[in-house]
């Protein structure tokens, strides 16, 4: 099975996708420009086939050429770069924020325009997931984020006092953030469609770094604000509701993991045991 990117599920992770592509056929021309320049010079260039060496030591026009062309390739290059930067990066109209915190080795999210709804979201042991209910080992979580699709959301970025650097990213919404402690970073998206998608943290942040998986569900928005209103009143009863009544991994619509190749096995004695912030263990 071939390893590709996740199916793009934003129209930021779309135009990264695009840009990949056009600069693969670039990659891929110029490579096979220095690849026909070897073997010319491998086969023509050679003491048998040219016994007396060329005694020239310049050529003006083949200098310009040859300085003018990477650079137009580089403008060809640059300018779509910077669009696709301003574009990714600009956001317009925020209809909704995520607080993203993280910790070792955990996630912690709040809704601040929903009211008071804030939980933790840890990695669901390889001995406790259920294949019935869609969870995929070392990428399904306990408490799921769930966002609303066609929403236009910011996402604020930072990790704990005292803690270390760590990176939420969302390959399939095209987005990687640094959460670095006393400092907001933000970052945006707009999901275009209902779905799963997985991430995980994306900078190394201590032992349990490969522990920090990412779970977003996202459903339309008449669900969303009905988890929302729930999870106001108790959080843990609004994602037992949504996971009970709205899992998206029945109805198919579940992304590609982050790689397609096979994850080794872990012994259950091997998983990390993932402090709670009471001091508790799971």
């Amino acid at each position: 099975m071939a390893i590709d990117f996740q199916p793009p599920a934003t129209d930021s992770a779309q135009r990264i996708h695009e840009f990949h592509n056009f600069l693969l056929y670039i990659i891929i021309g110029i490579t096979c420009f220095v690849l026909v320049l070897l073997v010319v010079v491998i086969f023509r260039f050679n003491a048998k086939a040219n016994p007396v060496p060329s005694k020239t030591t310049h050529n003006v026009m083949l200098e310009i050429v040859w300085t003018i062309i990477p650079v137009v390739i580089l403008i060809i290059i640059a300018v779509p770069s910077f669009q696709l930067l301003y574009k990714n990066e600009r956001i317009e109209n925020p209809e909704m924020t995520l607080k993203v915190t993280g910790f070792q080795w955990y996630w912690g999210y709040e809704y601040p325009d929903q009211g008071d709804i804030a939980f933790t979201s840890y990695m669901i042991p390889s001995d406790k997931v259920d294949a019935a209910k869609g969870q995929k080992r070392l990428l399904s979580t306990d408490n799921k984020v769930v966002l609303p699709v066609g929403v236009t959301i910011q996402v604020l970025v930072t990790a704990a006092v005292n803690d270390v650097i760590h990176a939420w990213a969302m390959p399939a919404f095209g987005i990687k953030t640094d959460a670095v402690p006393g400092r907001l970073n933000h970052t945006w998206f707009r999901i275009n469609k209902p779905g799963v998608y997985y991430g995980q943290c994306s900078e190394l942040c201590g032992k349990d770094h490969s522990y920090m998986p990412i779970e977003v569900w996202a459903v339309e928005k008449p669900v969303f604000e009905e988890w929302a209103a729930l999870a106001k009143v108790d959080a843990d009863k609004a994602q037992e509701w949504i996971q009970a009544n709205h899992n998206p991994a029945h109805k198919g619509v579940v992304s590609e993991p982050i790689m397609s190749s096979p994850v080794p096995e872990q012994p259950v004695s091997d998983q990390p045991t993932l402090e709670q912030p009471d001091g508790s263990s799971e």
